[in-house]
């Protein structure tokens, strides 16, 4: 069982930084590929990037890359997402996720944090 909670999410002017955070209370965080996916207002969930067990493998959404980067350290039990050049089309709930199997698609996630508000104004 793992449990995950999101932190960080607020409200931010467009072109500003977030930095997300995920921490998680498993021992076995380190099995885990690590994810985060999105929501925004009246669409499906969408996935942004996961991270693979020891943090070398790493995938990204066409529409993040270059702005965002996904990091984590086991020893903390902990993955972060920084947020670079924020856009309006950003603005979403974000929730981290874990995944024995780690692929881009919820169904792969087992695990979910209840999300974090980022809102990014024009």
């Amino acid at each position: 069982q793992v449990q995950l909670v999101e932190s960080g999410g607020r409200l931010v002017q467009a072109g500003g930084s977030l930095r997300l955070s995920c921490a998680a209370s498993a021992r076995t965080f380190s099995t885990y590929i690590m994810a985060w996916f999105r929501q925004a207002p009246g669409k499906e969930r969408e996935f942004v990037v996961l991270i693979d067990w020891n943090g070398r493998t790493t995938n990204y959404a066409d529409s993040v890359k270059g702005r965002f980067t996904i990091s984590r350290d086991n020893a903390k039990n902990t993955v972060w997402l920084q947020m670079n050049s924020l856009k309006p089309e950003d603005t979403a709930v974000y929730y981290c996720a874990a995944s024995a199997v780690g692929r881009t698609t919820q169904a792969s996630y087992a695990y979910w944090g209840q999300g974090t508000q980022v809102t990014v104004s024009a």
